[in-house]
């Protein structure tokens, strides 16, 4: 394992919601990052800031994105999302993010790259309704399509998934999956296991990781039900790893951000926790968490909302465990 700052000085004191992605320059892979990160969270001079690591070291942040309007008005920036499609061949790598006064009113925006983050598009807003993957990446499907695990808290939490066949250009809801009153969710994950089969992992206002599954693709949907894993109000993150197992970075505790553990599964139904990334007193929140192509398993979450931390594992240092 291997765990860092991104880095060590900023300059904005406030960060959080963090994303990564593989990279790739030539033949060089790499990582890059982002967060938001201003005076604090929901001041109109946070913006999204983006990092990027060839080599084992990270650059200095820089400010890529803001919520400056046409009119000289200025919003805060939330939640970014980095995701890089492996179809169609040379797919720029896509940043999706929020702009707006809270999280009711926010709406979708969009900035691309093909340069592996070193330059980005003008940031476009996405259509009136479709706000983009909320806080966790999109999976792209067989077909190409692009799933996006998506939420919205105006009265009540609700998850839904927006659905993009032709690279954003066009959309599509599917959903909401639950009321928002008999259990109330936001910030899914998607995981996709095999024959179609999906989960949906949600932070939760019960005090618990909810769920739901599909067994098409996404197209239709169960009931949004409880897990028996604990969550404290506060953001997860899942991947399916290259193995065929699942793997879930989350907050095992129903009150507070701490600890942030890592949990493996072969069925999405039992879990089992493998590694603690953080056990002291504090916010350790919003994990993001990648597996890259040469099988390392890539995790950046907040600590103590004044830096992004990067911890790295190896695959073989939790094979021994959770089969």
């Amino acid at each position: 394992m291997k765990s860092e700052f991104i880095y060590e000085t900023a300059p904005f004191p406030s960060c959080h919601a963090s994303t990564i992605e593989e990279i790739k320059t030539g033949t060089k892979l790499g990582l890059i990052a982002a967060w938001f990160g201003g005076q604090d969270e929901g001041f109109p001079d946070v913006g999204i800031w983006t990092s990027r690591n060839f080599d084992g070291s990270w650059s200095d942040p820089i400010e890529v994105v803001n919520g400056i309007q046409a009119d000289g008005s200025r919003y805060p920036c939330w939640n970014p999302v980095l995701f890089q499609p492996g179809q169609p061949v040379n797919a720029p790598l896509v940043l999706f993010y929020k702009v707006g006064p809270n999280p009711r009113d926010w709406w979708g925006m969009r900035t691309t790259s093909f340069d592996s983050g070193a330059s980005w598009s003008v940031p476009e807003r996405l259509p009136d309704g479709i706000l983009g993957p909320i806080k966790n990446k999109p999976v792209q499907l067989p077909d190409g399509s692009i799933l996006c695990p998506s939420s919205d808290e105006k009265g009540g939490w609700r998850v839904h998934l927006e659905r993009t066949r032709d690279s954003g250009e066009t959309w599509e809801v599917i959903g909401p999956l639950n009321d928002g009153t008999e259990i109330g969710v936001i910030q899914p994950s998607i995981l996709r296991y095999s024959l179609g089969r999906m989960q949906l992992l949600c932070r939760s206002q019960q005090g618990v990781i909810a769920q739901c599954w599909s067994a098409d693709e996404g197209e239709t949907w169960g009931r949004m039900e409880p897990t028996s894993l604990p969550n404290p109000d506060s953001g997860t993150d899942a991947v399916m790893l290259q193995d065929g197992r699942a793997l879930l970075v989350y907050n095992r505790s129903t009150t507070q951000r701490y600890p942030l553990n890592v949990a493996i599964s072969t069925d999405g139904e039992n879990w089992q926790d493998v590694l603690t990334l953080e056990d002291q007193p504090g916010e350790y929140s919003y994990p993001a968490v990648i597996q890259t192509s040469d099988g390392t398993i890539h995790i950046t979450y907040t600590w103590h909302r004044k830096r992004i931390r990067h911890a790295a594992l190896e695959l073989s240092e939790i094979s021994r465990e959770g089969r």
